[in-house]
């Protein structure tokens, strides 16, 4: 009769160290003990992990460890981080149309070149037009191509882009430009739309990374970019203050937002350091590891029709808070004109503290509520997103006055106050249900899927965007023409 190791039937010795044979009954409780296996850590197995798992293939024992136990976002490093980025993805539009006097007044202007640019009346449409068709196309394209592969290869390449861009447009406000305005313009123009190309994945990639952590992550991104109009404002006026004259303005200008840019770059890098965001991705890559086994291998094909039809009513929303606000802002609202003399806010002023100033801080204020609150919910926000296509109609019998165009509709609205209370409103809706929207978003989907989603949400907004920014060449033909 052979035994192994721990089963021979003996107890233990002894005072003198002999041996003695189990009583009856003690055999078998006492082989029961010796064949129980050994916790070293009861928290590992206790999970009810996969054998490969347990012994640890392929990860080290602090990405095991990690990847079970979520740590905390120390110091809100991750948030700031997605916050910073959030700024960095709009600062490019903002830089550029806030700079509209430079190129319109400075670079183009009669004064500068000797003679008059069929460009300057309508350089602002152009811009929009070289900025936001790329960008959308490139958003949307972004969802089904992987442009430039993984995350990190498309996030270093977009922004190294982005980069080179500014840094040709500072060389060109650098260098005199009167003799050849119209290839002045084209450079221009052919820089806004590989700004805006890179722009549109570096966008849709920060919001699908930012999908994967909870909703207050993209709820970063969105306050980030609300909080870049405000910013791009403040830097425009201080560059001019310190600046001598509107070349060095604008040189100034483009270099704080070369600088925006690097530093996404290096926060960007900072990220795998940081043990929250190590964990979510951790967790992301085992899901999909598991996925794949599951699927004998093969990669599974993302089924972009079941998550477009599960995230629809976000992307409604996300779409049509940006519409609602861009056909009013800045379009509308920069042609409302004072209707009190003795208002209290000079003509001087007028626009840019109740237009420019007071959405951009509104809406920065917005975002961050979300933060506190998170109501409506996502089956009733549609409800609320609706209602402020009531906006259109109410900045629109303000005392909306074009420049050259006789308005026919009469103005209802005379009140500066009025107009103030209700502008403040309109800030405050577009960026705390813009928050709502693309937090939800992520959300209506399974999780594995939650990257997806967040890029379709991405595209959603700027798609809203583009459609706003299109809808208000109708503002000037409808108070000159409609009658009544």
């Amino acid at each position: 009769m052979s035994f192994r190791r721990g089963e021979y039937p003996y107890g233990g010795g002894d005072k003198n160290g002999v041996v003695q044979p189990l009583q009856h009954g003690e055999e078998s409780s006492e082989r029961a003990k010796t064949q129980q296996p050994v916790k070293l850590q009861p928290s590992w197995e206790e999970n009810n992990l996969p054998e490969d798992e347990l012994n640890f293939k392929n990860q080290t024992m602090d990405d095991a460890s990690l990847a079970l136990n979520q740590p905390p976002d120390k110091y809100n490093l991750v948030y700031l981080t997605f916050l910073i980025h959030g700024i960095g993805v709009l600062t490019p539009w903002n830089m550029f149309i806030t700079a509209d006097k430079y190129f319109s007044e400075h670079k183009l202007s009669e004064e500068y070149t000797g003679e008059i640019s069929p460009y300057v009346t309508n350089f602002m449409q152009y811009l929009t037009f070289a900025s936001q068709v790329p960008n959308v196309f490139f958003n949307w394209l972004n969802i089904f191509i992987q442009i430039g592969g993984n995350l990190t290869t498309r996030i270093v390449w977009s922004i190294s882009i982005e980069v080179v861009v500014f840094i040709v447009t500072i060389i060109l406000a650098m260098i005199d430009t009167s003799t050849w305005p119209v290839p002045f313009f084209w450079i221009t123009m052919v820089c806004v739309v590989i700004l805006n190309m890179a722009n549109g994945i570096y966008q849709n990639t920060v919001f699908g990374m930012a999908a994967k952590l909870p909703g207050k992550y993209t709820g970063a991104v969105v306050l980030g970019s609300n909080i870049s109009g405000t910013f791009t404002a403040v830097v425009s006026l201080l560059s001019t203050i310190m600046a001598s004259n509107k070349k060095m303005a604008a040189i100034y200008y483009f270099i704080t937002a070369l600088f925006v840019l690097l530093v996404c770059f290096d926060t960007y890098f900072a990220l795998p350091l940081n043990r929250f965001y190590r964990h979510h991705e951790l967790r992301e890559k085992k899901n999909a590891e598991l996925r794949k086994q599951m699927n004998q291998g093969r990669s599974q094909r993302i089924p972009y029709l079941h998550i477009l039809k599960k995230s629809l009513p976000q992307l409604y929303n996300v779409f049509f808070i940006f519409f609602v606000t861009l056909s009013i802002f800045p379009a509308i609202q920069t042609n409302i004109r004072r209707g009190d003399e003795n208002f209290f806010i000079g003509d001087n002023y007028y626009t840019g503290i109740t237009c420019f100033l007071t959405f951009n801080v509104c809406a920065m204020v917005g975002s961050y509520l979300t933060n506190l609150l998170c109501w409506p919910g996502p089956k009733y926000l549609w409800i609320f997103v609706t209602l402020r296509v009531l906006y259109i109609p109410f900045f629109f019998f303000c005392n909306y006055q074009i420049n050259g165009i006789e308005r026919h509709i009469p103005v209802y609205i005379t009140s500066d106050w009025v107009y103030w209370i209700v502008a403040i409103t309109m800030g405050l809706t577009s960026g705390y249900f813009s928050s709502l929207a693309m937090m939800y978003t992520p959300r209506c989907v399974e999780e594995r899927y939650s990257s997806t989603a967040g890029m379709f949400a991405a595209a959603s907004l700027i798609t809203g965007i583009f459609t706003g920014i299109l809808s208000t060449f109708l503002w000037p033909w409808i108070i000159k023409h409609v009658k009544y």
